[in-house]
């Protein structure tokens, strides 16, 4: 009786796991995002939503959580149920620059979430103002290197993609560069037209309307290789061997989300990737889709956190 009533308790726990991931989703899906709307992660959010809510069957709600650098918002989906009907777009900042800085985060941002896809990746644009005497990296390199500390290069404040990306190209440049925080990069934008600012690097979005309005002057991007969104533009790594900083995307879900649920989702992601509209909304916004498995994606964001803690020790940074 004893061997029957294990056997008749496995069967039930299979025949339920089977019809969960049948059944799922039977309703809505919450997508928060971290940041307040209207930005570019925001809009990616609606973008990607509409068509993952296709592949999937149902309605994916954009819940717009701001506040505290994405702290908030991403709390808030650690905490949610592990049923696949709250999921996070985090970002760069919330899981690979806030932990790296020590911070005390009210989530593990490891041990804290699901993992389910990498769906994203923004580089930036190096711009210099149209005075400078560099038209290309190599010529601003070595412009900044006859001139330790003369030159100065605007962040869009401490701790941010910004801030660390410069750096992490001071050091494997080796240069000598005086750091100017502003609270957002178009507010240092007029100041780079002037020369007050030297060199910022920005993203695709804010930065390359002034570039086509001739306001100022773009030398490279910071994808690894050039990218399919400015073929023409040179990768600063064809210069800096090994320069690279993005800011990434990617879906989880709370800890403990079941492995069929992961599957779905990662799939109707994928999916929503690989479509025509989806691909030129990102464009629009200065984003190449990613895609792949949870675990490309667990890999990606480790390897992405090790290289800003090692960049915020090495060069001694804080959020002062």
């Amino acid at each position: 009786m004893k061997l029957l009533h294990t056997l008749l308790l496995g069967v039930a726990l299979l025949t339920g796991t089977l019809a969960h991931a049948q059944q799922y989703p039977a309703k809505p899906i919450r997508l928060v995002v971290p940041f307040p709307a209207g930005g570019a992660t925001d809009i990616f959010a609606r973008a990607l939503s509409q068509k993952l809510g296709e592949k999937l069957g149902t309605t994916v709600i954009v819940d717009n959580k701001p506040g505290a650098g994405g702290t908030i918002g991403s709390d808030l989906a650690a905490k949610a149920a592990p049923d696949g009907y709250t999921l996070l777009l985090s970002t760069t900042s919330t899981h690979s620059i806030a932990p790296s800085f020590g911070a005390r985060l009210p989530y593990d941002a490891v041990a804290g979430f699901t993992p389910i896809a990498h769906v994203g990746n923004a580089p930036s644009i190096m711009l210099v103002p149209n005075t400078s005497p560099a038209k290309t990296v190599k010529e601003w390199v070595e412009y900044a290197r006859k001139n330790p500390g003369r030159l100065n290069y605007a962040s869009s404040g401490n701790g941010t993609v910004v801030h660390l990306g410069t750096e992490y190209f001071k050091a494997q440049a080796g240069l000598f560069l005086v750091h100017i925080p502003y609270r957002g990069t178009a507010l240092a934008i007029p100041d780079l037209v002037s020369g007050k600012v030297d060199l910022l690097f920005d993203s695709l979005p804010s930065g390359l309307p002034h570039v086509k309005q001739g306001r100022l002057r773009a030398l490279g991007i910071t994808s690894l290789k050039r990218s399919p969104l400015l073929p023409d533009l040179p990768a600063v790594s064809e210069t800096v061997p090994g320069y690279e900083s993005v800011t990434w995307f990617g879906v989880y879900g709370p800890k403990g989300l079941p492995a069929d649920i992961v599957a779905k989702v990662n799939a109707g992601l994928n999916q929503a990737l690989a479509e025509a509209d989806v691909k030129d909304r990102l464009a629009q916004l200065g984003i190449e889709p990613a895609g792949g498995t949870p675990q490309q994606f667990a890999t990606m964001v480790a390897r992405d956190r090790a290289k800003w803690k090692r960049i915020i020790d090495e060069r001694k940074l804080t959020l002062e």
